[in-house]
C-alpha cells in the first residue's frame, strides 16, 4: 500500500535567506558540529575521523525504512531527520527527530537486527556517515562510543515518550509550539523547506488544523507567517504557550548529553533570545493554496 510518505514530493529547497543570530553556515561542515562526536574523547575522535564521510541530507532523503536496516550511521550537523511511524492506511506521524545533537540508524545494531520506523530528512543540510559495521565493532569494545549511545538512547526514548504523551493530552497550538521550538534548537541556519502537508504529516494531524493553529500564534503574537514564510517574533512568549514536554526533552537532553558551551542548545537559546530585535526565521516553501504555515 503506498503510504502517504511515499506520495508526497518533496520541493527544491528555496534559497538562503539573511541568518538570525548566528553566521551564514559553511559550505563544508564539520565533525565537531555533532554534539556525539564532539563529546567524544580526543583519542576516540581521532581515531574515528578517517572514517567518516561528509554526506549532503537532501530534504526527503530516507536514510531507513521500517522493518529494515542501514549499512551506514549518520551524525546530522546541520540537518534535521525525522522518525516517522508508518500506519497501514497510509496515516504517519513523527515519533523523534535527531539534528546535531545525535545519531541516526544505530539501534538495528543493539540486538534486534532491524527498526521500527522510517527516517527521513525533514530538514535539508550535511552530515557525516561511517559504515554501519565500524559501529558494530565499537558496540563490541564496550567503550566511549557505547557511553555515548546509550545515553542518546536514553534521550531519545524521553523524547518519543513525551511526543505520544503530547499527542494525546495536548491540543494543537501546544504541539506546534513545542514542534517549532525543537526545530528550532537544532538548526544552524536560519531556514528549513516544509510544506503544511509535510508537518501536519508529522505532527499526526490534518493540514487545516496546522493553519488554524499558526494562526491562533499569530494573532498572539509569537509569530508571523506568510506565505512560505514563518518568524518567530516571540521566542520566550513561545516557550511560554508550549506544554511542558518541550522543557522536559530539552532537560534530558542537557543532562545526558551536555555539550561545549559555544555549541549548546542552551546556548543557542540565549543567543536568540538576546536577538530580539531580529525575529529568527523560518523558510517554507509553499503548497499550492496561498496560506500559512508554509
Amino acid at each position: 500500500m503506498t503510504t502517504v510518505m511515499e506520495k508526497y514530493t518533496y520541493p527544491a529547497a528555496p534559497a538562503a535567506t539573511v541568518p538570525f543570530a548566528v553566521a551564514a553556515a559553511p559550505a563544508l561542515s564539520n565533525p565537531l558540529q555533532n554534539r556525539l562526536l564532539a563529546m567524544l574523547p580526543d583519542a576516540e575522535r581521532t581515531r574515528l575521523l578517517p572514517h567518516l564521510e561528509q554526506v549532503e541530507l537532501p530534504l526527503g532523503k530516507v536514510l531507513h525504512e521500517c522493518g529494515g536496516s542501514s549499512s551506514y550511521v549518520y551524525f546530522p550537523t546541520t540537518a534535521i531527520v525525522s522518525l516517522m511511524h508508518l500506519l497501514n492506511d497510509g496515516a504517519s506521524a513523527e515519533i523523534a527527530a535527531t539534528g546535531c545533537d545525535g545519531v541516526v540508524g544505530f539501534t538495528h545494531l543493539m540486538g534486534g537486527g532491524t527498526t521500527t520506523s522510517r527516517a527521513v530528512v525533514q530538514c535539508a543540510g550535511a552530515g557525516y556517515r561511517l559504515k554501519a559495521h565500524f559501529i558494530a565493532a565499537e558496540l563490541g569494545r564496550a567503550g566511549p562510543i557505547l557511553n555515548l549511545l546509550l545515553r542518546h538512547t536514553q534521550a531519545l526514548m524521553t523524547q518519543t515518550a513525551q511526543i505520544a504523551v503530547c499527542n494525546r493530552h495536548h491540543c494543537l497550538d501546544r504541539q506546534l509550539c513545542r514542534w517549532l521550538l525543537l526545530t528550532l534548537d537544532r538548526l544552524t541556519t536560519n531556514e528549513i523547506t516544509m510544506t503544511q502537508e509535510l508537518v501536519a504529516s508529522l505532527l499526526g494531524v490534518r493540514r487545516e488544523g496546522v493553519t488554524a493553529a499558526a494562526g491562533r500564534l499569530q494573532v498572539a503574537g509569537l509569530i508571523r507567517y506568510r506565505r512560505g514564510r514563518i518568524s518567530v517574533l516571540d521566542r520566550v512568549g513561545l516557550e511560554q504557550r508550549a506544554c511542558e514536554c518541550y522543557a522536559v526533552v530539552r532537560r534530558e537532553y542537557e543532562r545526558l548529553l551536555p555539550a561545549p558551551a559555544s555549541s549548546s542548545i542552551a546556548a543557542r537559546i540565549l543567543n536568540l533570545r538576546a536577538a530580539a530585535q531580529s525575529p529568527r526565521t523560518l523558510r517554507l516553501a509553499p503548497d499550492a493554496e496561498a496560506c500559512s504555515l508554509g
